[in-house]
């Protein structure tokens, strides 16, 4: 049997320049990024060999190298992710990523929006 685990990353804070404004792409916006990953351990347990496993450092990397590109919808943000992810790490089960804009330009109070898509 080979064990599924899961890897949370939880608040992946970043600054990006897209969105469905134009303002946006000019002044930029925050955001969250947060993860669960689902992938199986394979003999990571018994070998302890650090390049079988998941590497936190790198999934940050994709996250802020994928928010850097032009992308006009968080759900777009959220897809790249999943899939950039997926593919540097072919272990891995299933992403689950939200992408969240905090405080975002609509002309009202709104603390964050997100959308969390599951790959």
């Amino acid at each position: 049997m080979n064990p599924i685990y899961t890897i949370r990353l939880d608040g992946i804070y970043l600054r990006a320049y897209h969105g469905c404004y134009d303002l946006e792409q000019q002044v930029g916006n925050r955001f969250r990024v947060d993860m669960v990953i689902r992938t199986t351990l394979g003999d990571l347990p018994q070998s302890d060999d650090v390049t079988q496993a998941v590497n936190y450092l790198t999934v940050y990397e994709i996250v802020e190298r994928t928010m850097k590109r032009t992308q006009r919808t968080i759900e777009a943000a959220a897809s790249n992710i999943i899939e950039a992810v997926k593919a540097e790490f072919p272990q891995i089960i299933e992403v689950e990523c939200t992408v969240a804009k905090i405080a975002p330009p609509l002309g009202g109070k709104i603390d964050k929006v997100s959308v969390t898509l599951i790959g």
